[in-house]
Formats: structure tokens, sequence, C-alpha cells
């Protein structure tokens, strides 16, 4: 084989990177949204719905071999949606929803050994996108907490600072609680500055 086409081949596959990543965060910033994004936008599916109940997703969410094209990189992912992480899972929060004591008490059992679940799926991820709140406080117990396990792990990471399409938004906050990350404020609702997200995870993981 001529060494110029063999080098040409190996540069090809060197390109290609498979990375197992998870998305994770407190209830409710927006991790399905994001997931069902990425997802829609590279294969045109979708990986679970969305509610404004808080722990809705309360079981890790897996789908294979999302191709996305980024930066003249290709990467395939395998996306893991986690449950909202929580220090404190009340079954009084679900009933302020409206739900009926014996519901919001099997949810918030659930939602519990969701959280137990999504702390399991570190040992098989290659990185993390951690989903915040722009419209939030950053300094939570959750999100600290969060950070300081992934720095403990060396796991790759990557903020998405979402809800930029909210007047309330503030992602310079969580830029300056958080500096040592590279960030990313988007809307993964709208699909705002979803571009940039991309570039920046071929950058990151591939």
């Amino acid at each position: 084989m001529p060494i110029k086409l063999f080098s040409w081949i190996k540069k090809l596959f060197k390109k290609k990177r498979m990375a197992r990543i998870g998305i994770y965060g407190p209830p409710n910033a927006g991790k399905t949204t994001l997931a069902n994004r990425i997802v829609r936008d590279w294969t045109g599916d979708a990986v679970g719905p969305v509610s404004h109940i808080p722990h809705e997703t309360r079981r890790a969410r897996r789908r294979e071999d999302i191709t996305i094209e980024a930066n003249g990189r290709t990467i395939t992912l395998d996306i893991v949606d986690t449950p909202g992480l929580a220090t404190k899972i009340d079954f009084h929060e679900f009933m302020r929803y409206g739900l009926e004591e014996d519901e919001a008490k099997r949810r918030a059992k659930e939602a519990t050994e969701g959280v137990i679940e999504a702390v399991k799926w570190l040992e098989d991820l290659d990185g993390v996108i951690l989903v915040m709140d722009a419209t939030e406080d950053p300094f939570t117990q959750v999100n600290v907490t969060v950070i300081g396990n992934m720095e403990a792990r060396h796991l790759p990471m990557l903020i998405a600072a979402n809800k930029i399409d909210l007047p309330e938004a503030s992602p310079t906050r969580i830029r300056s609680a958080f500096p040592q990350h590279t960030l990313v404020p988007i809307s993964a609702l709208e699909g705002e500055n979803i571009e940039t997200l991309y570039d920046e995870i071929a950058n990151r993981f591939g």
C-alpha cells in the first residue's frame, strides 16, 4: 500500500471517535430537552417526554450511535439522559403538582433510585454534559457536589448554561462560578447557540 494512501486512511480513522456521554444536572434544568434536541437534530427521533414536574425522568435513558459532524470531526455518541440529581427528594414536592399521596410517594421512591442509578453510570462514561439552568443561582449543593464528583473522576466535562431564551438568564453568573470548565450558553428548547455546543462536543470528546 502506498505510504500516502496509508497515511490518509490512518488520518481518516483517527478523526472518528466513539464516546458515551452522560447528560447530568439538577431536576428541570433541561436535560431531556437537550437530549431530545441532540438526537432529533442528528436522527430525527427523540429520547423521551419532557414535563414541568421535577424528576419526570426517573430512569436513565440511552440512545446509541448518534453521529454528529462538527469542526471537521465526526464523533459517534451514546447519549445517556439521566435522572435529575438531588440531595433530597420529598414526596410532598410531587403533591404540590396535584399528585395523590400514593402516587407522589411512588415517584419519590423511583426518583431516589434514579439518582443512585445516575451516579453508577459515571463508571461507564467517557464524558459529561452538565446542564445548568441559567436563570437559577449556580451555587447549589447539587451543582457543587456534581462538579466535585466529575473532577475527582477526571471525567471530561462541558457545562451547558441552558434557558438563555428567558430574559432572567445569566450564563455569565455560571461562568464566574465555575471558570475552570468550558461553558456554552444555549437554549435547548429553541435551539439557540446549539451549533456552538456541537463544536465544543467535538472538541472536548472527539
